[in-house]
Formats: C-alpha cells, sequence, structure tokens
C-alpha cells in the first residue's frame, strides 16, 4: 500500500492559501489513481513545529543506551515525525517561500527529522564527507507561492531563492535523491494579474499530470 505524507507550512487557511489549495489538488488526484493509498498529514503551518534548543542537542548526540529518561521525552516528537517519513514513498510539501527562504514552520521540521542515527550518520573516517543518508528511495514534490517571479533557474531573482535550494540541501536527509525532487511554482502573487491567475492554472493542472505520474509508478512498485 503506497504511503503519502503531506506537509503543509502555510500560515494562511485553507481558503487564502495557495500552497494548500496545490497539496489539496495532489492528494486527491493522488487517492484518484491509488485509492489503496494511505495519507499522512502534517500541518505545521497551523501546528508549528518547537524549534530545537540545547537539550534536543544533548539528547540527540548522547548515544541509545546513555540516555536519561527526559531526553527520550524531548526525542519523542522528532521520533514521531520521522517514523511519519519512513513510512512514506512520496512526500509532498506545500511550501510557501517567504523573505525568499524555508518558512519557519517548515524549517523546524526539517531540524527535528534531520537527526543523526535516525536519518543520517557521520563517521569521519569517510574524509571531507562524513555525513551519509540513512533513508533512500523516496520522492519529494514542493508546491510552493511566491509572491515575486523568475526565482527559476536563469530567471532574473533566481540568485535570490533561498528555498529551492535550501530544500534541495537537506532532501538527503529525508531519503530523497537529488534528482527525486520536484518543484511546481505559482508566481506573481503580489501583483494579482493576468500573469498570476495563468500561473495558478499552469500550477494547478501540472501539479494533476505530476500526482498522476507519480500515484501510478509508486502503485505498480509497491
Amino acid at each position: 500500500m503506497p504511503t503519502l505524507l503531506r506537509i503543509d507550512a502555510s500560515a494562511q487557511l485553507e481558503e487564502r492559501s495557495l500552497t494548500r489549495n496545490l497539496t489539496g489538488i495532489f492528494t486527491d488526484t493522488f487517492l484518484a489513481n491509488a485509492p489503496e493509498s494511505h495519507v499522512i498529514t502534517r500541518d505545521v503551518g497551523l501546528n508549528p513545529i518547537p524549534a530545537i534548543d540545547q537539550e534536543f542537542i544533548q539528547a540527540a548526540f548522547t548515544p541509545l543506551e546513555e540516555r536519561e529518561a527526559w531526553m527520550n521525552e524531548r526525542l519523542a516528537l522528532s521520533d514521531e515525525l520521522i517514523e511519519e517519513v519512513e513510512a512514506a514513498e512520496i512526500l509532498v510539501m506545500g511550501a510557501p517561500m517567504y523573505n525568499y527562504g524555508i518558512p519557519t514552520a517548515l524549517k523546524g521540521w526539517i531540524d527535528q527529522v534531520a537527526r543523526i542515527g535516525k536519518t543520517f550518520s557521520f563517521d569521519l573516517a569517510r574524509g571531507d564527507t562524513p555525513i551519509e543518508p540513512i533513508l533512500s528511495g523516496k520522492r519529494l514534490v514542493v508546491l510552493s507561492a511566491r509572491g515575486e517571479f523568475g526565482f527559476g533557474q536563469g530567471g532574473v531573482r533566481a540568485h535570490l531563492n533561498a528555498l529551492d535550494l535550501g530544500l534541495a540541501a537537506c532532501a538527503h536527509y529525508f531519503g530523497v535523491a537529488p534528482g527525486h525532487v520536484e518543484t511546481i511554482a505559482i508566481e506573481y502573487q503580489e501583483f494579482k494579474d493576468d500573469r498570476h491567475r495563468a500561473s495558478v492554472i499552469t500550477a494547478e493542472a501540472r501539479t494533476r499530470d505530476l500526482a498522476t505520474e507519480l500515484a501510478i509508478t509508486v502503485a505498480q512498485a509497491v
């Protein structure tokens, strides 16, 4: 049975959020093509993940057999989030661009999931590349919305796009190889003109097509 993990990071409510609309379209289309699938929903926009702190770091870097009870309690949410990633073949993120980068809510989720001994190993015997992912074989779909335009490769604002670069840099923590990240973005949001309306229509169509393609591919593989 295929499993889809849907993560929404928008601070906007459903009726105002472009990215929630896209993740909804993706999920509905995925289920229409693979109705036996299981969907895990994690809304970090409306239910923010606590930021990591000194206690989290201490607990995460303490070997399991040496942890005190409070350490296991401090890592319980992280364990839950990682279990959701482990269970999924497809991760779909509703990730609006905030100030050219990753929303705080989504960054909090990443920091809880990127954990030594759980989603990556660290060994200095590997030389200058000591980090090695533990998870593998997953696909990441990023459904985004941007107030301005030209953030794609070769675009006039590509140099400002810290969102796509940041998510791609962290994708290996989720078991996603570089070639398995798909990004669909609505642009011109702040302009509210015909270009924006056309961008919405195009993004919705691409989202349906991609969800259909991935649902069929994953259903055949599982």
